[in-house]
């Protein structure tokens, strides 16, 4: 079965034997949420509908959603991990739950293909279900419900009884938030195996047996977990499932990575081509650079196809984008790739994806241009690197040292990109050592500033329904008409951070912002809250929203119903929430800051008052 059609399949199973509501996956730039950097997961674009608002689609969804990943990218190049996926979901908004998703999820895996399922031998699986701990019980519901389907308790089986029902803790069958808050619950997980052996594969089970590979991901959204780290009961008890596209498309397809999958066989061939490795057993370091250069690349172009258009820079998205090309762009002068090769492999990738993601075809030319660029700056990169290296090495000869100490080594991969190999295989061409203990301490303290940064400056988020967060996002939609009307049509949104001390809006325009045109947007912003209009919202088709001149970003389903949120004249935005009842309530709006961000795109960090005292940025003017 090829992807396309298991992609297909999976819609059609949901849509008419389940009765649910097929719609658009998201941009893989989140809208409104601090919190991550991508969407990592198909909740994210319905954490509002999760959060108790009603869905233009109804209560039964079903969707195919884009994702990145780069928690895992060291491990990129294996068998399973990739920093770009696709997972399909179905969801249940407030209406049905455990056992009605448990079976619908073994239905589809194991009914015969005739009749709209995988046909997967249902022996070839095995579950997982939640422990249970102090934030929440042991998940006997979910564990069930799999025994009313054959399954037994592991403790409870028979040698050589196979379809069995594992528990683990948290950490394994637990899912959410995407971010520091959120929804969140127990899951439970279905796993097929992949190895040769007949009878003592479930030693230790799937969690200590990499013959097992986790396929479909069933969780149950019964809690909100606080910015203060404790989980209270949901309004609404949601179901939200995953299952991965590509790795069910080697499963399906018979073979033994996802690599050899449709979605990557083209994209390796070109790669075999350019660096003139063959495909068949190649070497260990070969492979995996081959499939570094595949992932990475893939990534890059889905990122670069993106609405926000995002482009390679030294911060967030863009850090990452920058980070997966010259990933990509080093590890094919492993393989011997000479010259500049990455748009050659985006073509292939493109080609590959465009009649099932438009975006590809509409951004054709950008892609290509950015992946251009960042490749000729890398080049530079390294040269200058080189240069940098010839420097350190004269005052080594000088000083009579043979050794490459740990804050050198780590000064060429933090500022020149310049991998550990790489400096090593400099070292000993100039008869030098690399102190290694000392670069893998400046590499960790590195990691753990980055962290501690991030969890600082994506603290919060629109999907901790904070007051005040609602209150921000409310103001980003008058901001928005506001900058259209006074700066011009050619504004549109480019990305949103919001907490709950001030919001950040980037929007196009080639120029900053004259001291006049501040002052009347942040006018007609307090325009709008002074004249205290409502605000409500406005179920309709694309069609519909475009002829009341709706802005924001419209699916490309145009069968589908989307929610429009009014606020009088002042804007009509398509949105999913939540928002505050009427403006009045925003109080004063005040501009804090407008920067340039990226080649014609700027920046705005604002804030809402009670009219008496701006709300502080909290050390995070910059942020």
């Amino acid at each position: 079965m090829q992807s396309r059609d298991l992609r297909q399949r999976f819609i059609d199973f949901f849509v008419n034997k389940h009765g649910h509501a097929a719609i658009s996956g998201a941009p893989l730039i989140p809208e409104n949420d601090p919190t991550v950097l991508f969407t990592t997961a198909g909740m994210h674009p319905l954490v509002p509908y999760l959060m108790g608002e009603k869905h233009p689609s109804g209560t039964r969804l079903v969707d195919a959603q884009k994702c990145v990943r780069t928690g895992d990218i060291d491990e990129v190049g294996d068998a399973t991990h990739l920093t770009f996926f696709e997972m399909m979901g179905n969801w249940s908004l407030g209406e049905y739950f455990k056992k009605e998703a448990i079976e619908m999820s073994y239905e589809f895996l194991t009914s015969p293909v005739e009749e709209g399922g995988l046909g997967i031998d249902p022996d070839m699986l095995t579950v997982t279900c939640f422990e249970g701990d102090d934030d929440a019980p042991k998940d006997e519901e979910a564990a069930k419900t799999w025994e009313s389907l054959g399954f037994v308790r592991n403790e409870n089986a028979e040698p050589g009884q196979r379809r069995r029902i594992f528990f683990y803790p948290k950490k394994a069958n637990w899912w959410g938030p995407a971010g520091q808050t959120g929804p969140c619950g127990p899951d439970t997980e279905m796993f097929y195996f992949t190895g040769d052996n007949e009878d003592p594969y479930y030693a230790g089970g799937p969690e200590e047996n990499e013959e097992w590979v986790e396929i479909w991901n069933d969780v149950f959204m019964q809690y909100n977990k606080t910015a203060e780290g404790t989980f209270e009961p949901l309004a609404q008890q949601n179901v939200d499932t995953g299952l991965g596209l590509e790795r069910v498309s080697a499963i399906l397809q018979g073979v033994p990575t996802i690599y050899e999958s449709d979605l990557f066989v083209p994209i390796m061939a070109k790669i075999s081509e350019l660096s003139g490795v063959s495909l068949e057993n190649p070497s260990a370091e070969n492979q995996k650079a081959m499939r570094v250069v595949a992932d990475h690349l893939r990534a890059a172009v889905f990122i670069l196809a993106d609405p926000r258009a995002v482009r390679p820079s030294n911060t967030d998205q863009g850090y990452v984008l920058r980070r997966l090309i010259r990933r990509a762009v080093r590890s094919g002068m492993k393989l011997g790739i000479e010259g500049f090769f990455t748009v050659k492999i985006a073509d292939v990738i493109i080609e590959n994806y465009k009649d099932v993601y438009t975006e590809l075809a509409r951004n054709f030319d950008f892609i290509r241009a950015e992946l251009q660029k960042e490749e000729d700056k890398f080049h530079s990169t390294l040269g200058a690197g080189e240069r940098e290296f010839a420097k350190m090495l004269a005052r080594l000869q000088n000083e009579g040292s043979t050794q490459l100490t740990g804050e050198m080594t780590f000064k060429l991969y933090d500022t020149y990109g310049f991998p550990l190999e790489m400096t090593k295989d400099l070292a000993a061409e100039n008869g030098l050592e690399v102190d290694e203990a000392g670069y893998e301490a400046k590499f960790k303290e590195h990691q753990e500033k980055s962290r501690a940064g991030a969890a600082q400056k994506f603290h919060g988020g629109l999907a901790d329904d904070h007051e005040e967060t609602v209150k921000l996002h409310t103001a980003t939609h008058l901001l928005h008409e506001a900058l259209r009307d006074i700066v011009g049509d050619h504004v549109y949104q480019q990305g949103s951070n919001i907490t709950q001390q001030r919001l950040r809006f980037d929007f196009t325009n080639p120029e900053r912002l004259t001291d006049e045109q501040r002052a009347e947007v942040e006018a007609r912003v307090n325009e709008a809250i002074q004249a205290d209009v409502p605000i409500h919202y406005e179920m309709m088709t694309v069609d519909e929203a475009k002829e009341r001149g709706a802005i924001g970003l419209f699916p490309d389903r145009y069968d589908e119903k989307i929610k429009v949120y009014c606020m009088d004249k002042y804007s009509t935005e398509i949105c999913g929430g939540p928002h505050v009842a009427h403006t009045g309530v925003l109080g004063k709006f005040k501009i804090k800051k407008e920067q340039s961000c990226a080649a014609g795109i700027r920046r705005i960090k604002a804030v809402v008052s009670d009219g008496e005292s701006d709300i502080e940025f909290a050390g995070e003017l910059g942020a």
